[in-house]
C-alpha cells in the first residue's frame, strides 16, 4: 500500500497555538509513515518543526486585533475580494495536486469562520472526488462558545455536509465538547477523542528536581497578547520571591519589539529576554519555577515535564478557553493561577510560593498521547474508508 496523502490545512490569526498544535499532528502522521501537506495560511514562524511534512504557505493573513474581524495581509491592508480568489485558486491547486486521502481542517467549521470563503469550496471539491477523501476536523478541547443560535446551526449544517468525524484533543475525562459547544447532540456519534497533543517529541523530565538550582521562566506563547502581562510580571520582579534566582523571559515571535525595548530599558541585572527559543518545553522542564499565559499547547508542555507553574490565563476579547482550562487542571492541583484582574505582588507572590511548594511528581491523570492516537486514528480511518 502506498503512503497515505493528508492535506492539513491550518489557519493562525493572532497567536501561534493553532499552528504548534497543528505541527505536532502533523509530524506524528509523517512519523506514522503518511505524506502530508501541511497547508498554512498564517503569517510565517521561522523554526516550526513539521519532522517530513511538506510545507505549503497560501498568501498569509492575519486578524488586525483580537476581536477577529478584520483580516489583513502582510503589509497590514485589509484583504480584499482578488486577494480571497488568489488564496482560493491557491488552495484548491494544492487539493488537486495533493490529491489527499484525508483531508483536515485546524478548527473548521467550529472556528476559523473567516476562511469560509475558500474553506467551503476545498470541502465541496473533497465530497466531488472519487474516490472521495476522509473529511476530518482537527480541535483543541475548548471552544469559545457562541452567542448565537444561527451560528452553531450552521456549525451543525456544515460539519454534517461535510465531515466525517472531528478529532477532538482533549481527554474526555477532563472535560469534553458539550462544555463549550451547547449544540454537540446533533453530532455526537462522529467525535472522536484524541486525547491532548503535546508539542514536545524530545524532551523528558530531568532526573534532577530542577527547584533549587533552576532559573525562573516567564514566556506569553506567541507573544500577541503578551504584552501586558510581561511587563507588569518583570516590573514587580524585584519584589517576588526567588529574586536572587536568574529570570529568563521568552516573549514569542508576535511580542512588539517596542514592549523588549521599554523592558530592556528597566535594568533588571538577572533577567535574560530572547524573543523565541525552538527548545521551550526543555527550558521549561529545568526551570524552578514557570509563569506563563494559560495557552492551549503551554499548559500541556508544563503538565509534560513536570514544571512547577503559575499561569495568568489570558482573557481579552471573546477569549474564554484559557480561564477555562486553567480552572481545569487548578482543579486538579495540577499548577497555579492568578487572574488578570488579580496580578498584583501579593497575589501572585502566594502563588509563586504555592507552585514552588508543590511536590515535583503529583502529575495529574491526563492523557497526553494525542498526537499518536491521531496519527492511528486518522491511518485506520483512510484504512476502513478503503476497505
Amino acid at each position: 500500500m502506498t503512503a497515505p496523502r493528508i492535506l492539513l490545512y491550518v489557519q493562525n490569526l493572532l497567536g501561534i497555538g493553532h499552528l504548534r498544535r497543528a505541527a505536532a499532528v502533523a509530524r506524528a502522521l509523517d512519523s506514522a509513515g503518511m505524506k502530508v501537506a501541511f497547508v498554512t495560511g498564517g503569517m510565517p514562524v521561522p523554526n516550526l518543526p513539521v519532522g517530513g511534512s511538506e510545507w505549503m504557505q497560501l498568501p498569509p493573513v492575519r486578524t488586525r486585533d483580537n476581536d477577529f474581524k478584520l483580516l489583513v495581509d502582510e503589509a497590514d491592508r485589509p484583504i480584499d475580494d482578488g486577494f480571497r480568489e488568489r488564496r482560493r485558486g491557491a488552495l484548491l491547486e494544492i487539493f488537486h495536486d495533493v490529491r489527499p486521502d484525508a483531508v483536515i481542517t485546524e478548527l473548521f467549521p467550529f472556528g476559523r469562520r473567516q476562511m469560509r470563503f475558500e474553506l467551503i469550496p476545498l470541502l465541496e471539491a473533497a465530497n466531488a472526488a472519487r474516490p472521495r477523501p476522509v473529511v476530518l476536523s482537527s480541535m483543541r478541547d475548548i471552544l469559545v462558545t457562541k452567542p448565537r443560535a444561527d451560528r452553531n446551526q450552521e456549525i451543525v449544517d456544515t460539519f454534517s455536509a461535510f465531515y466525517d468525524h472531528a478529532l477532538i484533543h482533549a481527554d474526555p475525562e477532563l472535560i469534553t465538547l458539550d462544555r463549550t459547544f451547547p449544540m454537540v447532540d446533533g453530532i455526537r456519534d462522529r467525535l472522536i477523542y484524541t486525547g491532548y497533543v503535546v508539542n514536545m517529541p524530545e524532551v523528558s523530565v530531568p532526573d534532577a528536581d530542577p527547584r533549587d538550582t533552576g532559573e525562573v521562566l516567564i514566556s506569553a506563547g506567541g507573544g500577541a497578547v503578551g504584552a501586558d502581562l510581561v511587563t507588569r510580571l518583570v516590573e514587580m520582579m524585584p519584589d517576588l520571591p526567588l529574586g536572587d534566582r536568574t529570570w529568563r523571559l521568552i516573549a514569542g515571535h508576535h511580542m512588539p519589539e517596542a514592549t523588549l525595548v521599554k523592558l530592556r530599558a528597566l535594568d533588571r541585572p538577572n533577567l535574560i529576554i530572547e524573543r523565541s527559543r525552538p527548545d521551550l518545553p526543555a527550558l521549561m522542564a529545568h526551570a524552578a519555577l514557570s509563569i506563563s499565559q494559560a495557552g492551549y499547547n503551554t499548559l500541556l508542555e508544563l503538565l509534560a515535564v513536570r514544571a512547577r507553574s503559575v499561569v495568568v490565563p489570558f482573557e481579552g476579547g471573546v477569549e474564554t478557553e484559557q480561564r477555562l482550562r486553567a480552572d481545569l487542571l487548578t482543579g486538579l492541583g495540577a499548577l497555579e493561577m492568578v487572574t488578570e484582574d488579580r496580578l498584583d505582588i501579593p497575589t501572585l507572590t502566594a502563588a509563586m510560593r504555592a507552585a514552588y511548594d508543590r511536590p515535583r511528581d503529583r502529575v495529574p491523570p491526563v492523557d497526553l498521547d494525542g498526537a499518536a492516537n491521531t496519527a492511528r486514528m486518522v491511518r485506520r480511518l483512510i484504512e476502513g474508508r478503503s476497505g
